[in-house]
């Protein structure tokens, strides 16, 4: 079983709640003071496991399901600690009759700094981190500000007078999440660049067009160990270039050889488009994400939506694998903006023996309404396994398609397609 946001989120707001009012009067457990003080115990948790979620180790990835989901997962956590922490600033937390003491004594215009400027900070955080409108390059350098901006909580936790001492179930709670949270928060700062799984590589070949950009690039000395359509974050070792992005790898992982497809999408990606050159190095810190191919259903469909088509170009280049005659490729393009070309799709997909539907004009062209309802008639629908890489969008129209021809919802495996 993988995680999902809330299961995480409700366990560990649950949790706090009832460690909180474990050492409350019974008669003050129902007042807005312990409602503020179990709100600000919730924040600083999720603020803690959200820091271990951003650390990208690979056993959380594993739990969840993929780094994709990790990331959505790490969204969900700072709004809902944001909100929490509004709860908490907003209430008292605190009342007579509590045995209050602080565990780190500072003066009082420090202890109110501290109080303040955590919830600035996290307030900042989290709007920068939904503003999609914000440079990726922009967004990246000020969301380093989130491991230092821990700290500050932590701080704030020990300088308050409060009833939970450090020996209770509920301070050795916060004491615990404090030391994951920073040590994941420096790890991801300063350690991450030097020991996670990486490997240089030198571009050797590359073909663009104004609507894209292939990349194929060979370890300069040991390369990477991935299986066909995970994902790694490329770094460019060229001025203007360097910042770590995350594409697709689209290649079957033969001789260690990388290859990306990317759209110019943003600034970085038109000027990559524009610069990429034949002999330039790059740092690839991979493999990321659990999107795999169910080579046991009875029949697989693939849809690919723009540059989603990436992790089935790396299924059909991956030499291992057979089975290809029960795949149906769906490849959603905007005409004149397709990357790569239909042709070379086509190429790939005769070649391994796999069926390609090219789909112009959405979710409810008769390409792909008419052929799906084909597939899915010619035998048991529940037995139709649906691969998605694309927009959010298209995916909500596919599941109309399945839930109209009876494929179960289950049935459906995706990647997110966007991060941010």
């Amino acid at each position: 079983m993988t995680l999902k946001s809330w299961h995480v989120i409700t366990a560990l707001v649950v949790a706090s709640a009832v460690l909180v009012a474990m050492e409350l009067p019974a008669d003050t457990r129902l007042g807005t003071a312990a409602l503020s003080l179990s709100s600000g115990v919730a924040a600083f948790t999720l603020m803690a496991a959200a820091s271990v979620l951003g650390a990208r180790w690979s056993w959380v990835e594993s739990r969840f399901g993929g780094l994709d989901r990790v990331y959505q997962v790490h969204k969900w956590m700072g709004v809902w600690a944001l909100g929490l922490a509004s709860i908490h600033l907003v209430f008292k937390a605190g009342m007579p009759g509590w045995d209050t003491a602080s565990i780190l004594a500072l003066s009082g215009g420090w202890t109110r700094f501290l109080r303040q400027f955590s919830f600035v900070g996290l307030m900042f955080i989290v709007v920068l981190a939904l503003n999609r409108n914000i440079p990726y390059g922009q967004w990246r350098l000020w969301h380093k500000l989130s491991g230092p901006l821990f700290v500050v909580v932590v701080l704030h936790w020990l300088s308050f007078k409060q009833p939970l001492a450090l020996a209770s179930p509920a301070g050795a709670w916060l004491l615990a999440w404090s030391l994951l949270g920073v040590v994941a928060a420096f790890y991801k700062l300063l350690l991450y660049p030097h020991v996670a799984s990486h490997a240089e590589y030198r571009v050797v070949d590359q073909h663009r067009n104004q609507s894209g950009l292939h990349l194929q690039l060979e370890p300069v000395g040991r390369g990477l160990d991935f299986t066909p359509g995970q994902f790694g974050f490329m770094r460019m070792e060229e001025e203007g270039l360097r910042e770590p992005h995350p594409f697709t790898i689209a290649s079957g992982g033969d001789a260690g050889r990388v290859d990306f497809v990317i759209r110019p999408l943003g600034d970085f990606t038109r000027k990559l488009l524009a610069e990429a050159k034949v002999g330039m190095r790059a740092t690839v810190y991979a493999p990321f994400g659990r999107f795999d191919r169910n080579r046991t259903a009875r029949r697989e469909v693939w849809i690919g939506g723009g540059v989603g088509i990436s992790p089935f170009i790396a299924w059909l280049q991956d030499a291992s694998a057979n089975g290809f005659d029960k795949v149906t490729l769906f490849y959603f393009y905007t005409p004149g903006r397709e990357f790569p070309d239909v042709s070379v799709l086509e190429a790939m997909a005769r070649e391994r023996g796999a069926e390609l539907v090219p789909v112009r004009s959405g979710a409810s062209d008769p390409a792909f309404v008419q052929r799906f309802a084909e597939i899915c008639r010619s035998g048991d629908p529940a037995g139709v396994d649906v691969a998605f890489c694309g927009p959010k969008g298209l995916m909500a129209q596919v599941r109309a398609r399945m839930q109209d021809n009876g494929v179960p919802a289950a049935n459906l495996r995706y990647e997110h397609f966007e991060f941010r």
